[in-house]
Formats: structure tokens, C-alpha cells, sequence
């Protein structure tokens, strides 16, 4: 019996070759087990960065960190479990929508969030902004609720893949975070353990993205879509616009707001239109549509007749949390202080750059910078100005809701982040760029 030994395989790699399934799942259970050092794994993953994988090696991959840890077995809840997965950016609201709402058209949404690190709370922090609502569900509970409504939101299990937790806190730290195969196994990796039956991707590219560059980010839906595929999950990925923040708000509490307009139809056009274009995929990969446009069509009557806002309150109050902030937003936080932001000089909006303004918010304390920071679920900012909008001279750009009065560094840089030029030919960007299947 020829012994394996993580030695062979870095050389094998460093040479540019194709790993087999038995290599791969001894890597993966070695260092999830401890029994491979750091300083391997680290020799490992450069070799992966700089040689790249096969797709049949990044779907062995993902499997083999699925595997290293819980999976999620949704086989109780009826009818075909579809998630939906972003790759981030600023002011993004979309699953406080797109669960109701593609739930209102019978899409069983079975979903596990995280909490966010960086600029804003992820999903979670978000919906504890509502008073009561919580997250913590037996299994059973789940499961129960997602067949009785048609959706819940639960916090991810703790030792969901492992291996991943891992890999990417060395991934940190030895400069190889930026590598298509890695990335792409991490996120797909937590998806098929989560139990999905089909995955619809959300890639954002632009500045306030990941994926900065258009090409990097079809480079990574490519491989995700292809990941999943292989591995027996229908998967599909839209690349979305992030060059400037989607929707008006960036905040915790703000976005819940935002997330309530958008169910009654009154929300931003950008969030909108996100929402169904993810949504109709959902709804078709659950079989609940023949095609996008059908499915469309009736996610957009379910906006207007009250569907998709009803079950946002079911989902609410199954949950624990108080549905009355449907109609009454202000039992949400609310920020202490309002300050408006005004423009220095008349002309249209010609940038406005996501990150900063993240950032910016961020500084607020509406995000974490570390772990072990506590987020203000109040504070944000609300956006009046988008680009290709006319502005004058003292109009306000944005408001900041914040509970700390020295806010001259906030300031400083949201105004470094709006660029208003005066030939007056800048318009909005594109928000779809392209559909993967």
C-alpha cells in the first residue's frame, strides 16, 4: 500500500498537474484533522494560485470541504429548495426581499445567513433589528416553518465547513485569497452543505465589489456555476452592477426599511429590478415557472397585491419578531442625529464610489471592523443622489443617521466618495451585465 504524503501532492501541483479525487479528500481531511502543518497548506495554496485546478479538481474540492463538517439535510421540507448566494458589496438588502417574496409564489426558501464583518450586519444583524425576531430554531423548528410558510432564516451551524474556516484564515495571511478555484470552493462549499436542491448566484462586479473587474468576476461565476453543476445542484449566477451602492440606504435598520418599501412596490429601481431578476430564476429552478418571464411577471404582481408584504409578515411573527414594523417603521432603532450632507457645486452625479461610502458607514458603527465589534443597528446613511442625477448647489446628497456627534472624518470621506461633474452626459451603469447557466 503506497502511503500519500502532502509533499507529493504540493510538488504535483508546483508542476501544473491535475489532482485525483483521493489526493484532494487526503489534503482536506489531513488539515481539517491537524495532521498536515500550516506551512504545507501554505506551499499547497500557492501552488493552486499560481497553477490554478481543473473543474473536475474544483468540484472535488468543494465536496471534500461540504464534507468536512455538517450537511444540512432539507429532504423534510417539500418541493425544491432553491438558495440564493451574493458575493457582496454595499446596501446589499436583497434576501429580506427576495425570501417573501419568491416564498408568495411557493418557492420553499430554507435559508442559513451569516452575520456580516465589514461595512454593514450581515442578513442576521439585519433582522435583529426588528424587535424579538431571532434566529436561533431547532431543526425541526426549521424545517416546520419552511413547510408551513415557505420560509425561514436561521444563523448557520457552527461547524458548517471546517475545512474552509480554516483554509481561509491562511489564505488571509499568505497572500492567495485572490484565486478563482479557492474562492469558488469556499462559497460553493458552504452552499452544498447547506442543502439547497439549486443555487442562483448573485456576483457583484465594480468597485464596490469583490470582483472589482468585470472579467475576474465572469471568471468566478463561470467556476461556481460549474461547480455546482458538477456536484448535482442546478446553478445558475446574474453578474450585478456594484459601482455604486444598490438602493439608497447603507445601515442596518435603514436597509430593513428599505426592504419593507421594496415589498410594497415603492422601493428603489435598482433593488427592484435585482430582486426580480434573482427571484424569476429562483422561482423557475423550483419548477414554480416555466420561464424568467413568467416568473416575473407574477413576482411583480405579488409586490403590488400585497402577497409578497403579507408573507413578510408571517415570516416575521413565526419568527418572533414584531410584524407591526411593517406598517409602523419607526419601532425600528432610530439614530439620534440627522445630518444632511449638501453639494458644493451644481451638475450630475458621475461617481459615487460603493466602498467608501461603505466605509464611511462603517465608521458610523453600523458594520464590524473586528469580530468582536458590537454593531449600532440605527445608524447609515441614505443616499438622495444617484449617478446620472442632476444636483444644485446646497441640495442634499445624503443624510447620515448617526449617534455620535464628531462626525467631520464621516464627512470627509463621503464627500471624497460623490464626484459631480457638469457636462451633464453621465448615466446610471448597466445593473445586469450578464446571466451564467
Amino acid at each position: 500500500m503506497i502511503t500519500m504524503r502532502m509533499y507529493d501532492l504540493i510538488e504535483k501541483k508546483r508542476n501544473g498537474e491535475a489532482l485525483l479525487p483521493d489526493e484532494i479528500h487526503f489534503f482536506i481531511d489531513g488539515y481539517t484533522n491537524g495532521d498536515i502543518p500550516d506551512y504545507q497548506v501554505s506551499a499547497f495554496l500557492m501552488a493552486i494560485y499560481f497553477q490554478g485546478m481543473t473543474e473536475a479538481e474544483r468540484a472535488e474540492l468543494t465536496a471534500a470541504m461540504a464534507a468536512s463538517g455538517d450537511q444540512i439535510d432539507l429532504s423534510p421540507i417539500s418541493g425544491i429548495k432553491v438558495d440564493k448566494h451574493s458575493t457582496g458589496g454595499v446596501g446589499d438588502t436583497t434576501t429580506l426581499i427576495l425570501a417573501p417574496l419568491v416564498a408568495s409564489a411557493g418557492v420553499p426558501v430554507a435559508k442559513m445567513s451569516g452575520r456580516g464583518l465589514g461595512h454593514t450586519g450581515g442578513t442576521i444583524d439585519k433582522l435583529e433589528a426588528i424587535p424579538g425576531f431571532h434566529v436561533e430554531l431547532t431543526n425541526d423548528e426549521f424545517m416546520n416553518l419552511v413547510n408551513k410558510n415557505k420560509v425561514s432564516v436561521v444563523g448557520q451551524t457552527g461547524n458548517l465547513t471546517p475545512a474552509d474556516k480554516k483554509l481561509y484564515s491562511l489564505r488571509d495571511v499568505t497572500a492567495t485569497v485572490n484565486s478563482i478555484p479557492l474562492i469558488a470552493s469556499s462559497i460553493m462549499s458552504k452552499k452544498i452543505a447547506s442543502g439547497a436542491d439549486a443555487i442562483v448566484l448573485d456576483v457583484k462586479t465594480g468597485a464596490g465589489a469583490f470582483m472589482k473587474d468585470y472579467q475576474d468576476a465572469k471568471e468566478l461565476a463561470e467556476a461556481m456555476v460549474s461547480i455546482g453543476n458538477h456536484v448535482g445542484r442546478k446553478t445558475m449566477a446574474v453578474i450585478s452592477d456594484m459601482s455604486q451602492p444598490l438602493g439608497r440606504v447603507v445601515g442596518n435598520a435603514l436597509e430593513v426599511k428599505e426592504a419593507i418599501d421594496t415589498l410594497r412596490g415603492n422601493g428603489p429601481s435598482d433593488l427592484t429590478e435585482l430582486c426580480l431578476e434573482l427571484g424569476s430564476h429562483m422561482t423557475v429552478l423550483a419548477g414554480m415557472a416555466n420561464s424568467a418571464d413568467e416568473a416575473r411577471k407574477q413576482l411583480s404582481e405579488n409586490l403590488n397585491n400585497g402577497k409578497a408584504l403579507d408573507r413578510f409578515k408571517t415570516f416575521l411573527s413565526s419568527q418572533g419578531g414584531d410584524s407591526q414594523v411593517v406598517d409602523n417603521p419607526d419601532l425600528l432603532p432610530q439614530a439620534a442625529q440627522q445630518i444632511e450632507l449638501t453639494a458644493k457645486k451644481s451638475g450630475t452625479v458621475s461617481g459615487i464610489i460603493a466602498d467608501d461610502v461603505g466605509t464611511a458607514a462603517m465608521m458610523l458603527g453600523a458594520g464590524r471592523a473586528t469580530k468582536e465589534s458590537a454593531i449600532d443597528l440605527s445608524v447609515g446613511i441614505v443616499l438622495h443622489k444617484k449617478i446620472g442625477d442632476p444636483v444644485k448647489e446646497g441640495e442634499p446628497l445624503l443624510t447620515i443617521h448617526t449617534n455620535d456627534s464628531p462626525i467631520d472624518a464621516v464627512k470627509e470621506k463621503l464627500y471624497a466618495s460623490i464626484k459631480v461633474s457638469d457636462n451633464g452626459d453621465d448615466v446610471a451603469p448597466s445593473l445586469i451585465h450578464d446571466t451564467i447557466t
